[in-house]
C-alpha cells in the first residue's frame, strides 16, 4: 500500500500545519477525467446526467466543487482571479451541507456520497478510487504518538454511517467499515471492521456495497494525466503499475 507523506516522527507535528495542493488536478484533462469518474458512480456519462446532478444532487455538488477549486487554486491565473469566489462558494455549500473535505485533499476518482451530513475528511488523508462516504463520518489525524498524521484509504472501501478512521494508518482495498466503528489500526485487502475498537470479523470485503464502478481505463487515464503535467504519484495507481501499462490513452 502506498506509503504517506503525511505520517511523520512525533516529534514533527509542525509540518502536518504546512499548506499542500498534492490532491489538485494539475491540468483541465486531470480535472475532466476527476469529474467523469465521480459522474460513473452517479448516473453514468454525459453533460446533462452532469449537469442535472450538479444542480440537485448535494453529494455530487460539492465533490464536483471540489475538484474545480482544487484545479483553479494550482492553475495560472485562475488562483488569483476564479480560485477566491469559488472558495468561498465551497465554504457556503460546506456549512449548507455539512460536509468538510478540503479541495487539496487526495481523492481518487469516483467517490461516491450516500447522503451529505457530517462528513469531515482531514486534507492530509489519501483515498483511492471508488470510495463511498456516508453520513456522520470522520477521517481525522492523530497528534500524538511514535508516529502522526491521518488515514491512507484505499480501493473501493466503504465507510458506513457513523464510522470514525483516525491516525496515521492504512486501510486496505476492498474493506467495509461498519456503521460507528472506531478504526485506529490497519487494516488488510477485503476486511470487515466492526465495533469500538473496530475489530476484523470477516474477510467478505466491500463486494456489493461499490456499485457502478469509475472504470479502470478511465483511473489509469487519469493517473497518466497526473504523470504528465507534474502531479505527485497517485495511491489509486500506484506509479508500478503505469510503467507497466505505459501509453498516455484518454477515458
Amino acid at each position: 500500500m502506498f506509503k504517506s507523506p503525511f505520517h511523520v516522527p512525533g516529534d514533527q507535528l509542525a509540518k502536518l500545519a504546512k499548506p499542500h495542493t498534492r490532491g489538485c488536478a494539475r491540468s483541465l484533462e486531470e480535472l475532466r477525467l476527476l469529474l467523469k469518474g465521480d459522474l460513473q458512480r452517479y448516473e453514468g456519462t454525459g453533460s446533462l446526467k452532469w449537469l442535472k446532478l450538479f444542480l440537485f444532487n448535494a453529494g455530487y455538488k460539492y465533490i464536483a466543487l471540489v475538484r474545480i477549486v482544487g484545479y483553479l487554486k494550482v492553475n495560472g491565473l485562475a488562483k488569483y482571479t476564479l480560485y477566491p469566489p469559488f472558495k468561498l462558494l465551497l465554504l457556503h455549500y460546506r456549512h449548507l451541507f455539512g460536509m468538510a473535505i478540503a479541495e487539496y485533499a487526495d481523492i481518487g476518482p469516483g467517490l461516491f456520497v450516500t447522503r451529505f451530513g457530517g462528513i469531515y475528511v482531514n486534507g492530509d488523508c489519501l483515498l483511492g478510487a471508488n470510495v463511498n462516504l456516508s453520513p456522520m463520518i470522520l477521517f481525522g489525524q492523530t497528534n500524538r504518538g511514535k508516529i502522526i498524521g491521518s488515514p491512507v484509504v484505499g480501493n473501493r472501501v466503504f465507510i458506513a454511517s457513523g464510522a470514525r478512521v483516525t491516525g496515521p494508518i492504512t486501510i486496505g482495498d476492498d474493506v467495509a467499515i461498519g456503521a460507528n466503528a472506531v478504526v485506529n489500526k490497519s487494516a488488510e485487502d477485503g476486511a470487515v471492521l466492526v465495533g469500538v475498537p473496530a475489530r476484523i470479523v470477516s474477510h467478505d470485503g466491500s463486494q456489493g456495497y461499490i456499485n457502478r464502478q469509475a472504470s479502470q481505463e478511465l483511473i489509469a487515464a487519469c493517473a497518466r494525466a497526473r504523470r504528465r503535467h507534474g502531479g505527485p504519484d497517485a495511491i489509486w495507481y500506484p506509479a508500478d503499475m503505469l510503467d507497466n501499462h505505459g501509453g498516455t490513452g484518454h477515458a
